[in-house]
C-alpha cells in the first residue's frame, strides 16, 4: 500500500496552482489557494522543517532590526 504525506500532496497542490495565470483566477480560486496554504502552514509548523524556518526567519528580522539602529 503506497502512504501519501499530507504536507507533500499541499505543497505540490500549491505550486501547481501558483504556476497559474493570475487574471485566469476568480476569488473564489484565490480564496481556496489561501485556505491551502494557510493549511499546508499549520502541517509544517511542528516539524524541524518548519521549526528551522521559523528560526531563519527569526534571525533575519533580528538582523532587520539592528540594522536600522
Amino acid at each position: 500500500m503506497v502512504t501519501i504525506n499530507v504536507t507533500l500532496l499541499l505543497a505540490v497542490i500549491v505550486v501547481w496552482r501558483l504556476r497559474r495565470r493570475t487574471q485566469a483566477r476568480s476569488r473564489f480560486d484565490e480564496k481556496l489557494t489561501v485556505v491551502i496554504v494557510l493549511a499546508l502552514g499549520v502541517l509544517i509548523a511542528p516539524t524541524p522543517v518548519g521549526e528551522g524556518i521559523l528560526n531563519i526567519l527569526g534571525q533575519l528580522a533580528s538582523g532587520v532590526t539592528q540594522a536600522g539602529r
